[in-house]
């Protein structure tokens, strides 16, 4: 069985992890730290969850990306594949997505590891 690594970032943090396919969450959807109410959350909050996999187009890229997951672990050469996902503090955007497209590909019966670079690290002011 195929597996694959799903590690969560933030880009204020650091350089992207080495990884063979990269998300960027950053621009095009709306960050729930701009929401006093959640900012100090992360991803381990329901509020959080919900607000991230509420926003337009996440759905549609979590399938996208499980989608990109399956074809390269179709490719003729066998091993991991490993997917980072990063937005600006990697509280919130970022280990929310990880969290469901891991959840998507456990269903679909693929062994997955999932880590959070940056999630307990201290909000970012900016």
């Amino acid at each position: 069985m195929a597996a694959v690594e799903i590690v969560s970032f933030g880009y204020l943090h650091g350089e992207p992890p080495a990884a063979h396919l990269t998300v960027d969450l950053r621009h095009h959807f709306r960050d729930p730290h701009i929401d006093p109410r959640l900012r100090y959350m992360t991803a381990h909050d329901e509020p959080v969850r919900r607000t991230v996999l509420a926003t337009p187009g996440i759905a549609d890229l979590i399938e996208a990306t499980a989608t990109a997951v399956t074809a390269f672990i179709s490719g003729p050469s066998a091993g991991p594949v490993t997917v980072a996902d990063g937005c600006a503090g990697g509280r919130h955007r970022a280990p929310a997505f990880a969290m469901a497209l891991a959840e998507r590909l456990r269903a679909a019966g693929l062994t997955v590891t999932l880590s959070h670079r940056d999630l307990d690290k201290p909000v970012v002011h900016r």
